[in-house]
């Protein structure tokens, strides 16, 4: 019996292009005379739908999509995830579920049974977790089908896996009693360069305890903030990989599982990614992904010669073409004249169109406007802000004017204590570097220069700088960053209270005033735009504070 990987990119709600796909994949699966064919988690509406689910249209397209599909299922099976209806009127509307099909029609159905509630899920909200358990019959096998279980169930407190407490039976053990030949798990994990490693140990300790090879087939793309990075895995029951999917980008394997059942198949060398080739990528599909699935083709940014705007540029050029950008470096007369030659210099190593913008006219003639109101009082933040305002306007502008859509590029570490202008810095339709404390775009940016010189080595070296007032260094107001990274680190993805991280070695009243930062300036990142996720615990849907809170 010969089984597809089909990993495929899929867009939310877009019926057509996800039939369309999978349908070639199928095509192409009779081709090589295999017997079934398995595509990832809610497949057929690209995941996560989130309230598109509340839809009945949504639901009934969903439904005449799996009835388009198997009809095409006469020489190979399917199986694939999509919604479906619950029949109990006491439960939630829908279960999260994978179709097999073959023989022209729907043979059976299977179920999610853990739900997962935390970070950016919330899958309990739609709908119902499974409580009956049954095998795949299929050509003189029998297969355990799981919906991302795999991943879900007893994971470490710290992990915030917190659903699975919900549940006083394991469904791999339940599966397991049913004594499978096999399991095949249909997945929708998004990436996270903090877990990619534990991902693949999860699957090759189950295999090994259970004593069963695994199918795991995931999704790649992304949806908005959340990246998704493929990488699906064949392991044996010993916990070998056998096969390994592409990362970032979409791929089909066929396994034989009677070879895989015998232990014919070699182990693969499964070489893991260093963090900042994973994250590198993870961004390029994030920008990419954004832009095609929203129709986007040209982008902006303000260039200033640092290091965050210098790596959202390369990435920016890498994703979407150095023809479709055009950037403004827009100085100040607090701007040093190596900012202004490195941008320019780095504009020109990608080919990049730049134009030069001069704002200190712009920012004196908003500085008398509002003499008569400030009177005599001292410049402090608020000349600072202003600046940041003006190029802010001046990117909305040409953004408005070309249909460019501005790139944010925030950092992680100055977007967590408030290190940014609301409606100046912060603006734009998408935050590359959002989720990447700034100790990783330095990594970044050695990883970019890692065969020849791209970013100016200028640029690496100096001081960072915002450059609104007279030899001004981020260090003036923050800590160093390596230092300002680990508390933040144990505080937002390691979710350590004060004590914890004053025990690390952490100097007490440093610690004590950074996570105050951090929690005043929520009501900013409130207005941010989407980020792209790369760790395990982002600003945005996966960290919801409230604003009014005093803690």
């Amino acid at each position: 019996m010969k089984v597809v990987l089909a990993q495929l990119n899929y867009h939310i709600g877009n019926f057509a292009e996800n039939i369309t796909r999978i349908a070639y994949e199928v095509k192409k699966a009779e081709g090589l005379d295999a017997d079934l064919i398995v595509f990832s988690e809610l497949a057929v509406t690209g995941y996560p739908p989130q309230d598109l689910l509340e839809y009945g249209s949504f639901i009934e397209e969903s439904t005449q999509a799996i009835g388009q599909l198997a009809s095409i299922s006469n020489h190979v099976g399917i199986l694939i995830g999509a919604p479906t209806l619950n029949p109990n009127p006491t439960g939630k509307k829908l279960f999260n579920s994978a179709y097999f099909l073959y023989n022209g029609q729907v043979e059976q159905v299977f179920h999610k049974t853990l739900l997962p509630t935390y970070d950016i899920f919330d899958e309990y909200r739609y709908f119902e977790p499974n409580r009956e358990y049954q095998l795949l019959h299929f050509k003189g096998k029998k297969i355990a089908v799981t919906i991302c279980e795999d991943l879900w169930f007893d994971q470490p407190a710290e992990n915030a896996f917190s659903n699975s407490r919900l549940y006083t039976e394991n469904p791999l053990e339940k599966l397991a009693g049913l004594d499978p030949d096999l399991i095949i798990n249909l997945a929708a994990s998004p990436f996270s360069y903090l877990r990619q490693q534990v991902k693949t140990e999860i699957f090759t300790n189950n295999a090994r305890k259970f004593k069963l090879p695994i199918i795991y087939v995931n999704q790649v793309g992304a949806q908005t903030e959340l990246v998704f990075e493929g990488g699906s895995l064949v392991v044996d029951r010993h916990g070998k990989i056998i096969r390994s999917l592409n990362l970032f980008s979409e791929d089909s394997q066929l396994v034989d599982l009677d070879d895989l059942l015998m232990d014919r198949l070699p182990e693969t060398q499964h070489q893991p990614w260093e963090r900042p080739e994973l994250i590198y990528h993870a961004l390029l599909l994030g920008i990419r992904d954004y832009f095609n699935k929203m129709n986007f083709q040209k982008a902006t940014l303000g260039l200033s010669g640092g290091i965050d705007s210098a790596v959202t540029l390369v990435l920016a050029a890498e994703a979407l073409g150095a023809e479709n950008l055009l950037v403004l470096l827009m100085p100040s007369k607090y701007s040093s004249d190596h900012s202004l030659k490195d941008a320019k210099k780095l504009a020109g190593n990608l080919g990049v169109s730049y134009q030069v913008i001069p704002i200190q006219e712009t920012f004196e003639s908003f500085l008398s406007d509002l003499k008569p109101l400030f009177a005599d009082l001292p410049e402090d933040i608020t000349e600072e802000n202003l600046q940041s305002r003006i190029r802010g306007t001046l990117l909305m502008a040409l953004s408005n004017k070309f249909g460019h859509i501005l790139l944010n590029t925030s950092n992680k570490s100055e977007a967590a204590v408030g290190y940014g202008t609301l409606y100046g810095d912060m603006a734009g339709g998408l935050s590359v570097l959002g989720d990447v404390y700034k100790t990783d775009v330095y990594r970044l940016a050695e990883f970019i220069n890692r065969q020849h010189e791209i970013i100016p080595e200028n640029i690496l070296t100096k001081p960072p700088s915002a450059e609104l007032k007279p030899d001004q260094k981020d260090t003036d107001s923050l800590p160093a960053y390596d230092i300002l990274d680990q508390i933040l680190y144990a505080y937002i993805e390691q979710q350590k209270a004060l004590p914890d991280i004053i025990a690390q070695g952490m100097d007490a009243k440093l610690a004590e005033r950074i996570i105050r930062l951090v929690n005043q300036n929520e009501y900013k990142r409130y207005q941010t735009p989407p980020i792209l996720r790369i760790s395990s615990k982002a600003f945005g849907v996966g960290r919801r504070m409230p604003l009014v809170a005093k803690y």
